[in-house]
């Protein structure tokens, strides 16, 4: 019976797991397993090869996502070097320096934001958060990172795939940051993403996830090639893995499912369309579920066919049991709160 009883057990976890969801798969695969090909070292290496400096010890997400951004560069594609240390004249023989050095200027290359005196938010995007290191990379190499991921994405495209037109990249760019990079350089920079009493604590974030990558206090580096410094850099490389990732995913969910949206929700939201469903104009019913919301208010700031903001109420859209649903369009793109 009990031999039964665990055949039985074994079988329906097995359909568990063919039932189970696949991880999405990831279009510019390529762009992370690069990294794995990235020599991390203690000190600067041989002549003839660029390389980006940070700090050693102790890592987070910023200067992780920082690297791993600048190594998607194809000026960083081959020949480069990654340093972890804080010895001056190390960080000196570096091409690039980031979240390390006290000094923050695009000219040289030094991308840290540890300095007192140091203030910078994203105020082209309107923004008031202090920038990381992450932050620092990105709004300097932001778009060409993209375009980079953009590239690798396009060279093996998803079924359905919808080409990125070049004036849409500063689209992309802020909400990249919004969706993504901000709360990296808030969580590094210790600002709240709330006003008021905390409620409950966010403990699986990215950064702490990237947190949790470094060696526990008694972790055991005698069976180590390299001893603690080799078993770091090597964590690093993991850590850099794990942000691209994300990023990548992140974006790549933009490009194959956001995008690909517009059109649908153009369409939609005619006038002619509008009044069909109700003389008001003030529902609008999409001819199967996508991302609308954020197409919904770009539309309107743009007065997409004379769409005014507010002026659609809900959006219908079918279900997968052949039923519809209705969704009040929200105060804000991604909020709760629906109009009085």
């Amino acid at each position: 019976l009990a031999q039964v009883c665990m055949r039985r057990a074994m079988a329906s976890a097995a359909k568990r797991i063919c039932l189970s969801p696949m991880a999405p798969t990831l279009q510019a695969e390529a762009l992370v397993a690069r990294l794995d090909l990235i020599s991390v070292e203690d000190k600067a290496g041989a002549k003839g090869l660029k390389k980006i400096g940070t700090h050693n010890g102790t890592f987070q997400c910023d200067e992780a996502l920082a690297c791993a951004m600048l190594l998607t560069l194809p000026g960083y594609v081959a020949d480069v070097e990654l340093v972890r240390t804080r010895d001056p004249e190390e960080l000196a023989k570096c091409d690039l320096v980031v979240d390390v050095g006290g000094v923050y200027d695009h000219g040289k290359l030094r991308y840290d934001h540890h300095q007192r005196e140091f203030a910078e938010t994203m105020t082209e995007l309107n923004r008031n958060v202090k920038l990381s290191a992450a932050g620092l990379v990105y709004r300097h190499y932001g778009k060409e990172v993209l375009q980079s991921i953009c590239k690798a994405i396009e060279a093996n495209p998803p079924a359905g795939f919808v080409p990125v037109p070049e004036a849409l990249m500063p689209k992309l760019y802020e909400k990249m940051y919004l969706g993504f990079m901000e709360h990296v350089d808030g969580i590094d920079n210790g600002v709240n993403p709330f006003d008021g009493n905390q409620v409950y604590r966010v403990t699986t974030s990215l950064s702490a996830r990237v947190g949790r990558l470094n060696p526990s206090w008694n972790e055991d580096y005698s069976k180590i090639s390299g001893g603690e410094n080799a078993f770091r850099n090597n964590r690093f490389r993991e850590a850099m893995k794990l942000v691209l990732t994300e990023f990548i995913q992140h974006f790549e969910d933009m490009v194959t499912s956001w995008w690909p949206a517009r059109a649908i929700v153009e369409q939609a939201l005619t006038a002619e369309a509008r009044k069909a469903v109700h003389p008001s104009g003030k529902v609008a019913v999409l001819p199967s579920f996508c991302p609308w919301q954020s197409h919904l208010f770009d539309l309107e700031k743009e007065g997409f066919g004379g769409l005014t903001q507010g002026e659609v109420l809900y959006m219908l859209f079918p279900d997968s049991s052949g039923s519809y649903r209705i969704q009040a369009v929200p105060v804000e793109d991604g909020g709760f709160c629906q109009p009085q």
